[in-house]
């Protein structure tokens, strides 16, 4: 009854320390927001840079299946080549041996007073109180720590439990088990926290701790590889990395437990301590053995799911930096905008054939490809803000100001597709299916779309301005014949589909404004290089001889 009661004990402890750990987490990533997203997909082009930040932010977050399946998510949504994520991959075990070194040096002695910094905090009206909530629930981990280790203490007076956990096992069982019960709870860290203490109270020698460690580690992919099953090439490449990597690290240092293993009880060092090295040397070791094979690595995982093609072209952003020069910058920025809109079509081309054939594919493709729009409407902006410091007379913040109004127009255009891609999504949570009439209508509205769309983007490649005036007349007219036939329907209670109708008409329509906009301003920027060109000598404004 007395070892029931402490096991009761010891599992709400354990429940307390999952619960703190995910809320930490949750709130951390809730701070960072999409600059935290975005910061990882800048400076992850170095794969030991990329190392060093996957440590970093799983140090800070406390997770390693959140930092893998962030960075997973962002090769999905083309932010983060495959590559470049691996190295974020190796450090994610990195920054778990952290939370590893503060138990084991018991730091968690400072809960009660992380608990009460972080509740005054929240109360608080600063800036400050929005880190209340993350600080209280660090404070909380360590606080539930600390009752883990209250509650088993009674357990080191029984002496067929000590010996139990104290003598040699099977080391691939202890694997297992770390294993399954990282698998179960979802943190390795949880796993890597409880065996310290364990070790802490006695309970668990080092030679059984070790493997449950290195099998945590294994767990810790299960998280990932859930994600991946919608997900393109290159985020199942990121993810079957993530497993080959963990699971090539407990085969290279395997071997070397099972020769030694039988003297880790020998170390001089607390054991506690003596594990948390360990796992640090197991983790940094691993890391740093892969990033020195990183291209033999990366090549075998393309062999292994093949080499094959992104389900879409990622664009190039124009990088800018102190030594840029603005004719440059116009250069570069001038031929990302044509790319850019290609792009918006073909998304436009997928939003709406998604509407038509309902095939799940296409609708998940378009989803990733509005995801990366938004993640490259923050980075042009970003660059437009430095773009500023390069300009140096009027005649260039001139110009400067009319590529961003244009960059600005394709946006607007790209919040339209968005629009159009909102409403096949609650026609999809809402079971809407178009009938023939409706279908006709919505085929008819896209293909004059995207005629305009094809004369803008022949205008561009041809340096001239677009004849639009033929394309938006039939599109107008396409519109209000759709709005005639619209009226009858909605008058039909059973046709739930001519509200999705009435929807896209209204999203076709505010799109077409946004690409009559965005086709003066090319056309206007046209005439003005013409009368660049016709100018004298320097080609800029013309005067007098």
């Amino acid at each position: 009854m007395e070892h029931l009661q402490v096991l009761l004990a010891g599992l709400t402890a354990v429940i307390l320390f999952i619960f703190g750990l995910e809320n930490f987490s949750a709130e951390i990533q809730q701070i960072s927001g999409e600059r935290f997203r975005r910061f990882l997909a800048r400076a992850t082009s170095i794969p030991l840079l990329g190392l060093l930040i996957g440590a970093l932010v799983t140090a800070v977050i406390q997770s390693s299946s959140a930092t893998s399946v962030i960075a997973v998510s962002l090769v999905n949504a083309g932010v983060l080549s495959f590559k470049n994520s691996v190295g974020v991959i190796f450090g994610a075990n990195v920054g778990t041996t952290v939370t590893a070194q503060l138990v084991a040096f018991k730091l968690t002695a400072f809960a009660p007073l992380l608990i009460v910094l972080g509740f005054i905090l929240s109360l608080v009206r600063s800036r400050l109180s929005i880190f209340g909530k993350s600080i209280f629930y660090i404070g909380f981990v360590f606080f539930s720590l600390d009752l883990i280790s209250t509650a088993m203490a009674p357990l080191r007076n029984d002496p067929g439990v000590v010996r139990y956990l104290t003598e040699p096992h099977n080391p691939f069982f202890a694997l297992a088990v770390g294993c399954l019960f990282t698998a179960v709870v979802q943190s390795s860290s949880v796993t890597t926290g409880l065996a310290i203490i364990f070790t802490q109270q006695g309970l668990l020698s080092l030679e059984n701790a070790v493997p449950i460690i290195m099998g945590a580690n294994i767990g810790t992919t299960a998280t990932v590889l859930v994600t991946i099953f919608k997900m393109d090439l290159a985020a199942k490449k990121t993810a079957l990395s993530h497993l080959l990597f963990n699971v090539g690290g407990v085969i290279l240092f395997m071997p070397v437990f099972l020769l030694y293993g039988d003297r880790l009880n020998d170390i001089d060092t607390a054991p506690a301590i003596a594990l948390a090295n360990i796992h640090l040397v197991f983790n940094l070791g691993t890391s740093l053995i892969f990033i020195v094979f990183l291209g033999p690595f990366t090549r075998l995982v393309d062999k292994l799911l093949g080499e094959g093609k992104m389900d879409f072209q990622r664009l190039e952003i124009p990088s800018i930096d102190t030594h840029s020069n603005f004719a440059e910058l116009r250069q570069h920025l001038e031929k990302s905008l044509g790319e850019l809109l290609l792009f918006l079509q073909e998304n436009y081309n997928l939003v709406t054939l998604s509407i038509e054939t309902n095939y799940r594919s296409v609708f998940e493709a378009s989803a990733r490809r509005i995801e990366y729009v938004d993640f490259l409407e923050q980075e042009f902006r970003g660059q437009f803000s430095r773009a500023v410091e390069h300009v140096t007379d009027e005649l260039e913040s001139r110009e400067l100001l009319q590529l961003i109004t244009r960059y600005d127009y394709l946006f607007q255009i790209h919040d339209s597709i968005d629009d159009l891609f909102q409403a096949k999504l609650t026609m999809n949570k809402q079971y809407i299916e178009l009938k023939s009439d409706v279908l006709l209508m919505v085929r008819e509205l896209s293909s004059y779309t995207l005629a305009l769309f094809d004369e803008l983007n022949k205008a561009r490649a041809a340096g001239r301005p677009a004849q639009v005036t033929d394309r938006v007349r039939d599109l107008r007219n396409c519109l209000e014949q759709a709005n005639r036939e619209l009226l009858p329907l909605l008058v039909h209670p059973d046709r739930r589909d001519a509200g999705a109708l009435s929807n896209f008409i209204t999203y076709s329509r505010r799109l077409l404004d946004k690409l009559v906009n965005f086709s003066r301003l090319s056309a206007a920027r046209q005439d003005e290089v013409a009368l660049d060109q016709a100018s004298p000598e320097t080609g800029r404004n013309p005067g007098p001889d």
